[in-house]
């Protein structure tokens, strides 16, 4: 028993020749090493090895064999554990991390279809065995061999020595080529004996660490890319054509260039998790820890967090800035000027970093989960943080509401029939607050019910909300903001002329086109048709 005695390094061969039966080394909180060979050489055990508080990294692969019960609770530096086909008498194990109990229930797996017929073998030449020595006077206890050793004296009764699963006589000195548990586990032979039972295992996976992958469905694993590729791509594009614009920087193309770099920030967060998921498929909770505590999924969080903050602060300023364009174009003295947007993106820059860099500082977390989202509710601070985050899209999605609806009442004139030019407006106006409703409403109705205690979906059908909603005005913003506007055709076919293409057709574009820009409302407002006006919102 060597609790808390401050060992820092257990070193090879450390227990040469000792028999063991439990070996405490918990509460040794420097303890971080244990070398490969530290039990080579016991002559019997241990069966019971206790790490818990401890720095341990890594477990030493061999002499494992004889571990019936492991604990290693509160270990959080040991984020992965040898091959579970190392433990070939393992009975529970009381551990740190869930996902860890998610690769003891491959213990009880097949590993090929020759190992039905491998551990059927063993039972007959087992029983052969225990017959012909219970005939000779030996109890059918002492008779009994462990299906490892049935087998070896299977293989040898045989003369089939040459096959891959014989094993040698530890007393003749020879070693197989390669471990007998490479490839194939005998304690599988007794799991199927004791008819499906495994090794008990704590903590078990809960709601938020289910034994999944990533994207745990397969249409989710193909629409994430999709999604994704679009997002960064169609981003980029604008950002491309509003930086080689020629054309003198506006208000609106600076908000534009923010809502599009927002929207780019949020697809290269689906591409991170579709990478992650790709590399883990099938295999994620081998890399569940490494991933959900490491630097790479604070980083997917944080963009995440960052993106979806500022696209919605920049959508609820373009609003603001086109209802304000529209309420004061008889006041052109008082339109928004450019170095009021940049102080306004720079409050709101500031902000989202804000909330996107708590979570890294204890407030909330990205850990919790594998999509690297702040869905940690465990504490009060945490709490109130997602209910804020939340309750700010509620608020902005009715200030960006009432600014459009303002803006087609402003517009729409009831003393004339409607025009088309009023239809086709009011028709955007309700398709962008529908997608912005869409994409908002499920996020905010499912994240207060589960940041309440009260969940309404499992973290799997929540990734369908993060993939089919979450990032849908990211693919969306692009089509309201830019390439259904004439002013980015106007700016595309500028770009493919000084490439030295499409330069007639740019010059006739360019010559029939009038500047819809908001600066433009600054006439009076008698002499503003409901057209003049609607050109605003292009």
């Amino acid at each position: 028993m060597l609790n808390s005695n401050g060992v820092k390094e257990i070193q090879s061969h450390a227990f040469n020749g000792s028999q063991l039966e439990e070996v405490f080394l918990h509460r040794n909180v420097e303890l971080e090493f244990i070398h490969d060979l530290a039990f080579y050489g016991v002559v019997r055990g241990p069966t019971h090895i206790d790490l818990s508080e401890t720095r341990v990294s890594t477990l030493p692969s061999m002499g494992m064999e004889h571990i019936e019960r492991l604990r290693a609770q509160n270990a959080w530096a040991l984020k992965a554990l040898p091959p579970f086909t190392a433990f070939l008498h393992l009975q529970s194990a009381e551990l740190t991390f869930p996902s860890h109990c998610c690769s003891l229930k491959r213990l009880r797996r097949w590993k090929g279809p020759s190992e039905p017929l491998i551990c059927n073998s063993t039972w007959t030449a087992s029983e052969t065995l225990q017959d012909s020595l219970t005939a000779q006077g030996v109890t059918r206890e002492e008779a009994n061999p462990h299906p490892a050793e049935a087998l070896r004296l299977a293989a040898a009764h045989s003369g089939h020595c040459n096959e891959p699963w014989c094993l040698p006589d530890p007393s003749d000195g020879l070693s197989p080529v390669e471990p007998f548990t490479e490839g194939f586990d005998l304690a599988l032979c007794d799991d199927l004996q004791a008819r499906g039972r495994g090794p008990s295992c704590s903590p078990l996976p809960d709601a938020l660490n289910p034994c999944e992958d990533v994207m745990s469905r397969g249409f989710l694993r193909v629409l994430v890319w999709v999604v994704g590729l679009f997002a960064v791509s169609a981003n980029l594009l604008v950002l491309l054509v509003l930086l080689t614009s020629q054309q003198r920087l506006s208000v609106t193309r600076f908000l534009m260039g923010h809502l599009a770099f927002a929207d780019f920030c949020m697809g290269t967060y689906l591409l991170l998790i579709a990478s992650v998921d790709l590399y883990t498929r099938s295999q994620y909770s081998h890399y569940a820890i490494a991933w959900q505590t490491g630097s790479g999924c604070n980083l997917a969080g944080l963009l995440s967090v960052f993106a979806s903050e500022l696209s919605v602060y920049t959508l609820t300023l373009i609003s603001l800035q086109r209802w304000h364009a529209i309420l004061c174009a008889m006041r052109p003295d008082r339109k928004m000027r450019l170095r009021h947007a940049a102080a306004l993106m720079l409050a709101g820059w500031l902000l989202c970093w804000l909330l996107a860099l708590l979570p890294l500082v204890g407030v909330s977390s990205y850990q919790k989960v594998s999509i690297c989202l702040p869905m940690d509710t465990d504490t009060s601070a945490s709490r109130a943080y997602v209910v804020f985050i939340l309750m700010v899209n509620v608020v902005a999605f009715m200030v960006v509401c009432l600014c459009y609806l303002h803006i087609y009442c402003m517009v729409h004139n009831p003393r004339h029939q409607s025009s088309s030019c009023d239809t086709s407006m009011a028709k955007r106006i309700a398709v962008l607050i529908f997608t912005n409703f869409l994409c908002l409403a499920p996020i905010c109705f499912y994240g207060l019910s589960a940041a309440l205690h009260q969940p309404l979906m499992t973290i799997t059908d929540s990734k369908v909300l993060l993939v089919l909603f979450y990032p849908l005005n990211s693919c969306a913003h692009p089509f309201f903001y830019a390439f259904l506007t004439k002013a980015f055709h106007l700016d595309v076919l500028m770009l493919l002329s000084r490439m030295g293409l499409c330069q007639r057709q740019a010059q006739l574009y360019r010559s029939q086109h009038v500047s819809t820009t908001p600066h433009m409302c600054s006439v009076t407002m008698s002499v503003l048709s409901s057209k003049t006006l609607s050109r605003c919102l292009r």
